[in-house]
């Protein structure tokens, strides 16, 4: 009977522990190419972390600028960089309560003679409500 009293205290005194799942719920927020045209919302003091992939094409490669945010009160882009494979990241802080969008072009770049490319730029978009 003492045993089973003491075990029962050990398990009442047992801190709890954060499962990996919450801890994922309350980290940055991760947005890809696959995000085009979603609303976020993200928490005052969080994060966004934007990483978009280059697209091949025969030829041709679909590359990135580097994404900006529209209210940079309301989303402040703490890094942001373009790199050779044509990929893009930015990280932005939660600054405060309101809406921004990041937005980033994809825009052709040719890679084997002979081909060309479109005049044609396209936009990645994505709105953040920050609260």
């Amino acid at each position: 009977m003492l045993a089973a009293t003491a075990l029962a205290a050990s398990v009442l005194t047992t801190p709890a522990v954060l499962t990996d799942a919450h801890a994922a719920a309350v980290g940055p927020v991760g947005l890809t190419n696959a995000d085009n045209g979603r609303t976020v919302t993200v928490k005052s003091g969080g994060a966004v972390n934007v990483h978009l992939k280059a697209v091949p094409g025969s030829g041709v490669k679909w590359v990135w600028d580097e994404p900006t945010a529209s209210d940079d009160q309301v989303l402040s882009r703490s890094s942001g960089r373009t790199v050779a494979s044509g990929d893009a990241e930015a990280t932005f802080a939660a600054e405060a309560d309101g809406h921004s969008t990041i937005t980033a072009h994809r825009r052709c770049v040719v890679t084997a003679p002979g081909h060309s490319c479109p005049s044609v730029v396209s936009l990645w978009k994505t709105t953040v409500d920050v609260s």
